[in-house]
């Protein structure tokens, strides 16, 4: 098994409802991750849609409002096996702190997934920030 964890994180000037507000909510995903064109959620089933077409299904694990985390697998078969992670953390400062973390197999797709996450959280940033 060739499997690899990996971790993004960035500082958004924001508090953290602000912040889950976005993140928590499983339909907005195309806001703010790139090469995702668009979604759907039924249920804990969501499918996203990639830019170039590809529908890729998932299973929504978690969405606690109380912890701030969202969790997420792939269920296609490009995957072996997948759990994706978002934790949004009160910096206490009126900030927050957006951890999103990729567990996959094979490890070149965490490889693929951590960069578009850390590109995802810069445009997190910069819509979150840019509403003030």
């Amino acid at each position: 098994m060739s499997r690899a964890t990996l971790r993004r994180e960035v500082r958004i000037d924001r508090s953290p409802d602000d912040v889950w507000a976005l993140v928590g909510d499983p339909t907005t995903i195309d806001q703010w991750f790139p090469g995702i064109a668009g979604c759907t959620v039924d249920g804990m089933q969501r499918v996203i849609t990639t830019e170039s077409g590809l529908p890729m299904p998932e299973e929504i694990v978690t969405i606690d409002p109380i912890q701030r985390r969202f969790q997420y697998r792939v269920t296609s078969p490009l995957f072996t096996y997948h759990l994706g992670t978002i934790d949004v953390i009160d910096l206490g400062d009126g900030a927050s702190l957006v951890v999103y973390s990729t567990d996959a197999d094979p490890a070149t797709l965490a490889l693929v997934i951590g960069g578009a996450a850390g590109n995802g959280l810069l445009e997190l940033k910069r819509r979150l920030e840019g509403a003030n």
